[in-house]
């Protein structure tokens, strides 16, 4: 009895101390990740357009990430990552999503080089479809891949260093400069917060990290509501990205940017973001508050110099124009987390939507179909950007 008493006592006191553990862990994980304001300010408007000016070019099986149309009109996407797809990234086909460049890239196993999580896809003017491995938050091994259009042969791979994406880093969105040799990257940096630009010189293969930590780049304390959802996991855990929102102007002169949850809208000269001579201090003070923004995740540019941004959480698409002012273009409930843009010809505007507010953390294939959608805001804007 003696003994059996002993067991019992060291089993509840190896309980006490799990949920101690338990408890400090939560309460770390609260403290780093959580907590946080709803209250972020309101800026998206009555729109412009009618919802009827969406035109639905797909219904999906699961939640689409990015996109990219080709000045021809062939849409390439990506699904998203926090959907666990089987296939990485796909090009639509007379409407179905077709595996791109073959089957044999979507996920480990079948060949050396493969898709991971793979978010964020761009068309260069060059003709060559660029696509961006996250590797679950550099668990795996960040990479750009560059295919040609004309044939789908691989024709560019770069393999990031730890000291320019290593583990808790979120290579999440990018833009390419018009002359295809310079790769402007936004590293989120969800779980490591150590969020940054990292630029890419596709010629020397070389890539460095610029603006890390700086305020620019940094998430700020608001949680995101989406459809009446609150982002935060178990209540612990709040989605909030550090730098995310990417866009580079046409002449590729001036790069924008934006944390998720700031409420600026940032911008540099790509000279000064190419110029290694500066220090992280002295680039830092080249940086520029632009304007003021919704909540935002994708962006992109048209010829006449206005940034289109998602503004997931107002279920909106905003027009924010070269002098700052915000104009709501579409607002309808069918843009469940209206996530990446693109421009394709004719003057289209493409826009998937994620829905992650019904993704993350839930058993999202009750929400599906997940639709990629287009309209004509009117200026138009460069294929693939």
């Amino acid at each position: 009895m003696f003994l059996k008493n002993q067991t019992i006592k060291r089993f509840i006191y190896i309980l006490a101390i799990l949920a101690v553990l338990l408890a400090a862990a939560a309460g770390f994980v609260r403290l780093r990740y959580g907590g946080g304001s709803t209250d972020f300010p309101n800026r998206a408007g009555p729109p412009e357009y009618p919802e009827s000016a969406l035109e639905t070019v797909a219904d999906l099986k699961a939640p689409p990430g990015n996109i990219a149309v080709s000045e021809n009109g062939r849409v390439f996407f990506s699904y998203h990552p926090e959907g666990g797809p089987d296939i990485r990234v796909a090009e639509l086909k007379d409407g179905r999503p077709e595996p791109y460049p073959s089957s044999e890239f979507q996920g480990p196993g079948r060949q050396s080089v493969f898709f991971d999580t793979v978010l964020s896809l761009r068309i260069d003017r060059q003709g060559r479809l660029w696509t961006l491995d996250l590797a679950r938050h550099g668990i795996g091994q960040p990479r750009l891949l560059a295919f040609d259009l004309d044939t789908g042969q691989l024709v560019h791979r770069f393999d990031f260093p730890d000291q320019c994406a290593g583990f808790g880093s979120h290579l999440n969105d990018f833009q390419v400069s018009p002359d295809g040799r310079t790769i402007y990257i936004a590293d989120a940096s969800i779980i490591a917060k150590s969020p940054a630009i990292v630029v890419y010189d596709t010629n020397a293969k070389k890539c460095r990290r610029c603006l890390e930590k700086h305020p620019s780049v940094a998430a700020e304390p608001f949680i995101p509501v989406v459809q009446g959802r609150k982002m935060q996991i178990f209540g612990l855990f709040a989605v909030r990205p550090g730098v995310d929102s990417i866009a580079l102007s046409p002449d590729g002169k001036w790069l924008y940017f934006a944390p998720v949850t700031s409420p600026a809208m940032y911008r540099v000269q790509t000279r000064d973001l190419e110029n290694s001579s500066l220090t992280q201090k002295e680039l830092g003070g080249k940086v520029e508050i632009f304007a003021q923004k919704p909540m935002s995740d994708g962006l992109t540019m048209d010829l006449a110099g206005n940034i289109y941004v998602t503004a997931f959480a107002d279920s909106a698409i905003v027009r924010m124009a070269p002098d700052g002012s915000l104009q709501t273009l579409i607002r309808t409930s069918r843009l469940r987390w209206p996530d990446g843009l693109g421009f394709g010809p004719d003057g289209w505007l493409y826009v998937t939507c994620s829905a992650l507010h019904q993704v993350i953390g839930k058993s999202w294939d009750a929400n599906a179909p997940f639709q990629i959608f287009r309209f004509k805001p009117g200026p138009e804007g460069i294929p693939g950007h």
